[in-house]
């Protein structure tokens, strides 16, 4: 094959192995979807092509050698400061954690597909699919995700119904704090918790179902 055409193979097969990864991170609905992980793939293979090829003009046999892992290790390096872009830190709930470990196994898919790694990039893949979707599924009655709840009240009954619900055996509370507003009797409550894999909209459906007295304000 053209040499020429091999590497545009490479950069395609990392693009659509990025892709990927990344329509499984807009289906969750995550900071970094398919077109983020699309050039994170697809940026590290071509970087690994002209850290392998880029250079070859300048050799000169025993005075100039060319080391091609070193824009390959400044990769790895750098796509940190992508993945630190997608976690987020609120009070003591931390998000995009596996977003984050996403993008970093997309840059290493990119780099070994762009090597000429064929085989081992998509079976990666693979294997981050199979991380990210079969895992939750199998260990999602035994896992538990922060989420933070703020509410407002005017019954301090009431109140002491929901951190009650909250503290049951679907829920862990981790933080709780209360506050009135001045010259008011209205409560704002402010409550992180360990819950089992129930998103936002189910919580607050349950809120406001079984709790229509109060005001919730946020939910993340």
């Amino acid at each position: 094959m053209n040499m020429f055409w091999e590497l545009v193979l490479r950069l395609f097969v990392a693009g659509v192995m990025g892709i990927c990864i990344g329509l499984e991170r807009e289906y969750r609905a995550k900071e970094a979807g398919y077109r983020t992980h699309f050039l994170v793939a697809l940026g590290s293979a071509l970087l690994m092509i002209v850290s392998q090829y880029g250079f070859t003009n300048v050799l000169v046999p025993g005075l100039v050698h060319v080391d091609p892992s070193r824009i390959a290790a400044q990769v790895v390096t750098g796509i940190g400061f992508i993945g630190a872009g997608t976690i987020i830190l609120q009070k003591q709930i931390v998000r995009g954690l596996t977003t984050a470990a996403g993008i970093w196994a997309t840059s290493g898919i990119g780099l070994t597909i762009g090597a000429g790694m064929y085989a081992i990039g998509i079976t990666a893949t693979i294997l981050v699919l199979i991380g990210l979707e079969t895992l939750s599924f199998f260990f999602k009655s035994i896992s538990l995700r922060n989420m933070m709840i703020e509410f407002s009240a005017t019954d301090r009954e009431v109140i002491k119904s929901v951190s009650a619900k909250f503290n049951s055996k679907d829920y862990v509370v981790v933080s709780y704090e209360m506050t009135q507003a001045t010259a008011s009797d209205v409560y704002h409550v402010t409550m992180t918790i360990k819950a089992k894999r129930m998103n936002e909209e189910g919580i607050l459906l349950m809120l406001l179902q079984e709790f229509p007295e109060i005001t919730v304000n946020k939910i993340i």
